[in-house]
């Protein structure tokens, strides 16, 4: 049995929705004249309805500062595991619909996001590795999420890869390996694997399980250099002594996601592990990447810059 969003996320949506979906409220008689006015073909629908935000939810979440957790990570790459460490920075902040950047300034149009910047730092011999992923998603669950993003350094090079949403997935994506240089184009709405951490602070009993297709990973798609679409997937939901875990598992990928984390709101993520081939050819192997939390703290870090702030990094385990 297939269980999708409860708005089918699979649905093909008609064009323009996408301002529709990215409003604070149902826009007025007026703004949806001048939208079909420069697109006279398209059809004007409502939003899909915004899902209530409870109380915890808004007492922890907009307190003013930002969710910061440590994670010792165990990363595979290059067929070996490489010690290193992760960081989820999550914190909710108004968001432009139209432009896809987070707002200076107060406007009805603001979408609030729970936005979660996702660090990753490793060796792999010689050379540091440097991963973040950002994406933002609507805390009203009520679509896809807005923008999603990827950047990757190491000595080799860098690539960038972005996704907006829009009438479909517009895609941009920037590499220094031949055959992935400079891509831009579009895709049909599919779940995406990035905002799945995101939905499962604000929603969890919602995910999506059964037989689905799931854009992965920016991070997973650039890594492993893997077309950047929508595969196969089978997801499933489990609880055991207080912990549930969301596990994504694509078979022509060959490629299995788990993601641990509490039962109980704020559905704190406390580990994770990624099984998938790590190496090149004949020489790869099945390795597993893994995540488990040391420290978890809140905070207003974007004003913690000075010298005298260096020791919070202590207390996270940094």
């Amino acid at each position: 049995m297939k269980k999708m969003y409860p708005y089918n996320f699979s649905a093909p949506l008609v064009p323009l929705l996408f301002l529709m979906l990215l409003s604070c409220g149902e826009k007025s008689k007026s703004s949806n004249a001048e939208m079909a006015a420069d697109n006279p073909e398209a059809e004007v629908t409502k939003p899909n309805p915004k899902k209530p935000l409870s109380e915890d939810f808004k007492t922890y979440w907009y307190a003013g500062d930002a969710e910061i957790t440590s994670y010792k990570l165990n990363q595979a790459r290059y067929g070996e595991i490489h010690n290193g460490h992760a960081v989820l920075i999550y914190v909710t902040e108004p968001f432009l619909p139209k432009e896809q950047v987070k707002a200076d300034q107060d406007n009805p149009e603001n979408v609030s996001v729970l936005k979660l910047n996702a660090t990753k730092k490793f060796l792999t011999g010689i050379y540091p590795y440097s991963i973040m992923g950002s994406t933002f998603y609507p805390v009203h669950d009520n679509q896809h999420a807005i923008k999603t993003s990827l950047s990757v350094q190491e000595w080799c090079g860098h690539v960038y890869a972005q996704i907006n949403n829009r009438n479909q997935f517009e895609i941009a994506s920037h590499s220094y390996f031949e055959g992935e240089a400079d891509q831009n184009f579009s895709l049909d709405k599919e779940i995406l694997e990035n905002e799945i951490w995101t939905k499962i602070r604000i929603h969890p009993e919602d995910l999506p399980i059964g037989d689905l297709r799931v854009i992965p990973s920016l991070e997973y798609l650039r890594l492993a250099h893997k077309a950047l679409k929508a595969y196969e997937a089978t997801a499933s939901l489990s609880s055991e002594n207080g912990i549930t875990t969301y596990t994504l598992t694509y078979p022509s990928l060959e490629r299995t996601l788990s993601i641990n984390f509490t039962s109980n709101f704020p559905y704190t993520i406390e580990s994770w592990s990624e099984e998938s081939k790590s190496g090149f050819g004949a020489n790869a192997k099945t390795l597993t990447t893994t995540a488990y939390k040391i420290k978890s703290i809140k905070t207003a870090y974007w004003g913690q810059h000075d010298n005298d702030d260096l020791m919070l990094r202590d207390s996270l385990g940094l």
